[in-house]
């Protein structure tokens, strides 16, 4: 209960002082929002974005759904893409869902 009453502010301080306080606390916490949540999902989609502009014929792929292919070609008009995932087996997606290019061996 002591340690309670050693931060309560005093009675009858000073308004200004009360309100530079808060001023401070609530710009702390929006830089640590920004910190910890919007800059590093900023950082994700500009990764995304640069990975799906460098999309070409031949890059091995795993889309979001977890299926693994490979593009068999690329039409940028229209954001999709064709992935061979067998023989004779392509899929059209679009570009939105290639979730990773596979690193080569």
């Amino acid at each position: 209960m002591n340690f309670l009453l050693a931060f309560s502010p005093a009675q009858g301080g000073d308004p200004t002082q009360q309100m530079l306080s808060t001023v401070i606390m609530f710009g702390a916490v929006m830089a640590i929002f920004y910190f910890m949540i919007l800059r590093p999902q900023k950082k994700r989609e500009d990764e995304q974005k640069k990975l799906l502009e460098a999309l070409k014929q031949g890059d091995k792929v795993i889309l979001s759904s977890g299926i693994h292919g490979s593009i068999a070609s690329v039409d940028n008009d229209n954001n999709v893409v064709n992935v061979n995932i067998s023989d004779n087996v392509k899929i059209r997606v679009n570009k939105a869902a290639v979730a990773t290019i596979v690193p080569k061996a």
